[in-house]
C-alpha cells in the first residue's frame, strides 16, 4: 500500500446455496446493484457489505475467547444478507417468513443485528457459515478497497420468500454458477473480476457439500489480484493454488468494480 492508497473497508458476503430445481446443481442467490451506487453499481454480486460497528461489539459478546474479527465478519453477511434480501440465515432457531419480515424490519430500522435477534428471541449458529475466500483488490483504479471476506451457507429447501430492499439493489434471483457465467457472456448481467473468478469456482461443484469440503480443505489466503504483462498483452491474476480454475482475465476486458 502507498501513502495514496484508501484505507481497506472490512467487508463480508454471504453465498447462499438452495437445492437446485429437478435435482440439478444447487442454486446461489445473486443481487443486481443499483446502477447509482459508485462501487460495482449495476453489477451482479453476492449479498452483503461493509461490517460496521456494531457488528464487532456483537462479536466480541460472542466469540468467547475466538477471533473476533471472524466472527465480526460472519455477523455483517448475516445481517446484510437479511436486510438485502430478506433470508434469515445464520440462526440456530427456524425463523419463518413472518420472523424473517420481523427481523429484517427492525435490523433495517436499528441499523444493528442484535435488536432483532432479541425482539425475536433468535440466537447465531455463526457455524453455518463457511469461510470460502478473503479478497483484497488493491491498486485496480477505484477509490474504494474493500477487504471482503467471502462465506457459504446452505438453506437446503428453495421455499423461501425473499424480497430486494431497493435501497442499494434493484433485483434479487436464484441462478447456478453455470448458469450466472453463461448469462455474463451473452451480456445479460455484468460480474466484477471476483464475482466471476468465485463463480467459475462454484461451478466445479454439484453439492453444497462438494463446496463445503473443497472450503474447509483449501488454503485460506488473502487474495490481492496482480497486473502482468504477458505475450498475450496484460492480464489481472491470482495466484493459482487457491483452488479457482481460471486465475486471470485480460486487463482491458477485466469488470473491477
Amino acid at each position: 500500500m502507498t501513502a495514496e492508497t484508501p484505507t481497506p473497508i472490512p467487508a463480508a458476503t454471504l453465498v447462499v446455496f438452495r437445492t437446485g430445481r429437478q435435482g440439478g446443481p444447487p442454486e446461489i442467490l445473486m443481487v443486481t446493484r443499483s446502477r447509482e451506487l459508485v462501487f460495482a453499481g449495476g453489477m451482479a454480486v453476492f449479498p452483503g457489505g461493509r461490517l460496521d460497528p456494531a457488528d464487532r461489539e456483537l462479536a466480541e459478546t460472542l466469540a468467547q475467547g475466538g477471533d473476533v474479527e471472524d466472527v465480526a465478519h460472519r455477523i455483517a453477511a448475516i445481517r446484510e444478507t437479511l436486510e438485502e434480501t430478506g433470508l434469515a440465515v445464520g440462526f440456530a432457531q427456524n425463523c419463518d417468513a413472518q420472523c424473517a419480515r420481523r427481523a429484517r424490519d427492525i435490523a433495517l430500522a436499528s441499523g444493528a443485528l442484535a435488536p432483532a435477534m432479541e425482539a425475536c428471541g433468535l440466537t447465531l449458529d455463526i457455524e453455518a457459515l463457511v469461510p470460502f475466500a478473503r479478497w483484497l483488490p488493491l491498486g485496480l483504479a477505484h477509490d474504494r478497497i474493500f477487504d471482503t471476506r467471502f462465506y457459504l451457507a446452505d438453506l437446503g429447501t428453495g421455499a423461501v420468500d425473499i424480497a430486494v430492499d431497493e435501497t442499494e439493489n434493484t433485483s434479487l434471483f436464484w441462478v447456478t454458477a453455470e448458469q450466472a457465467l453463461a448469462q455474463a457472456e451473452r451480456g445479460e448481467i455484468s460480474l466484477i473480476f471476483p464475482t466471476r473468478r468465485n463463480l467459475e469456482r462454484l461451478a466445479q461443484f454439484g453439492t453444497f457439500a462438494e463446496a463445503k469440503a473443497h472450503a474447509v480443505a483449501t488454503p485460506q489466503r488473502i487474495i490481492t489480484p496482480s497486473i502482468e504483462t504477458t505475450e498475450q498483452g496484460r492480464v489481472l491474476r491470482i495466484p493459482e493454488d487457491l483452488g479457482y480454475p481460471v486465475i486471470e482475465e485480460r486487463f482491458d476486458s477485466a469488470l473491477r468494480g
